[in-house]
C-alpha cells in the first residue's frame, strides 16, 4: 500500500518546510552517536549543534529550534546537561524529544526515563523492548495517553501514535540495524519535523516516514553496512516527493 493521499501531500510538505527553515537541533547524545546523528540532520536540511558545557548548554537550548535528549551514554555531564536543557526547553516552548536508550538494561535509567517523562516530552522515540520498561501494559497507546505525549515507536514496522490517533509505517532496511545510531539519528530527525509542525503526531509520522523511505532507498544501493551509512546521507539529501510516493503507511 502506498502512503494515502491525506499523508502524503503533507509529509512533502513538511519536509520542504524542514529544508526552507533549517533549523537548528540541540542534542545531548551520546558519544558513539554524535557524528553520524549530525551528518543525517546536516543532510536533511538541519543544523546540528551538541555542546555539553554546563556555561553553555542553557544558550544553546534557548537559541534552538529543538532538542534531542539522548540517554544512551548516561554519564554525570550529560545528567547535569540534560537537566537543564529540559528546563530551558520548557521555559522557552522548545519541543524536545526523548530517547530512552537501553532503560530496559537499566533500573535506574529507566527510572530516570520517567523522571524526565514528567517533564513533558512533545514526543518519545524508543523501540519495543524500551517500551515494555516504560509502559506497564507494553502498549503504544497506553504510554502516550499517561505521558500525553506522542509516541514514535520504531522496529520491523514503525508506530506513531498519540493515544487517539494511530498509523504504522512499513519502510525500513535490515540494514538499518547493522549501523551504530540509527535510531538516535531517527530520534535526531524527530526533533527537527517538530521545529517546523506543532502536531506532534503528524511531525513524528513525518520523521519516521522520511527515515524509513530513505532507510529503504539506501538499502537498496548498499553493499554492505560501510556503504549503507554513506548512501543514507546521500538518499536523505536527495529525498523528494516522488520517493515519498513509496511510503508504506496505515
Amino acid at each position: 500500500m502506498r502512503a494515502p493521499e491525506s499523508e502524503h501531500p503533507r509529509i512533502v510538505e513538511l519536509l520542504a518546510r524542514l529544508r526552507a527553515a533549517r533549523p537548528r537541533v540541540h542534542c545531548i547524545t551520546n558519544s558513539v552517536a554524535q557524528a553520524f546523528t549530525a551528518n543525517v540532520l546536516l543532510a536533511l536540511g538541519a543544523v546540528p549543534s551538541m555542546t555539553l558545557s554546563g556555561e553553555e548548554i542553557g544558550p544553546f537550548v534557548a537559541s534552538a529550534d529543538a532538542l534531542l535528549v539522548n540517554l544512551g551514554t548516561l554519564d554525570a555531564e550529560r545528567r547535569a546537561a540534560v537537566a537543564t536543557a529540559v528546563q530551558v526547553a520548557n521555559a522557552q516552548d522548545r519541543p524536545w524529544v526523548l530517547d530512552p536508550v537501553f532503560v530496559d538494561r537499566s533500573p535506574p535509567r529507566a527510572e530516570h526515563a520517567r523522571a524526565l517523562i514528567a517533564f513533558a516530552p512533545r514526543a518519545i522515540r524508543l523501540n519495543a523492548p524500551e517500551l515494555a520498561a516504560l509502559a506497564a501494559t507494553g502498549d503504544a497507546g497506553d504510554l502516550a495517553r499517561t505521558a500525553r505525549t506522542t509516541i514514535g515507536l520504531t522496529g520491523a514496522r514503525d508506530v506513531v501514535t498519540d493515544g487517539v490517533r494511530a498509523a504504522s509505517v512499513a519502510n525500513g532496511h535490515p540494514l538499518m540495524a547493522r549501523v551504530t545510531a540509527m535510531g538516535c539519528a531517527a530520534s535526531a530527525v524527530t526533533a527537527a519535523f517538530l521545529s517546523v509542525e506543532r502536531d506532534a503526531y503528524a511531525a513524528t509520522l513525518a520523521a519516521l516516514t522520511v527515515f524509513g523511505v530513505a532507510g529503504e532507498v539506501a538499502g537498496g544501493r548498499a553493499a554492505g553496512p560501510g556503504s549503507f551509512a554513506s548512501e543514507m546521507l546521500d538518499v536523505l539529501y536527495g529525498l523528494d516527493a516522488g520517493m515519498l510516493r513509496h511510503a508504506r503507511i496505515t
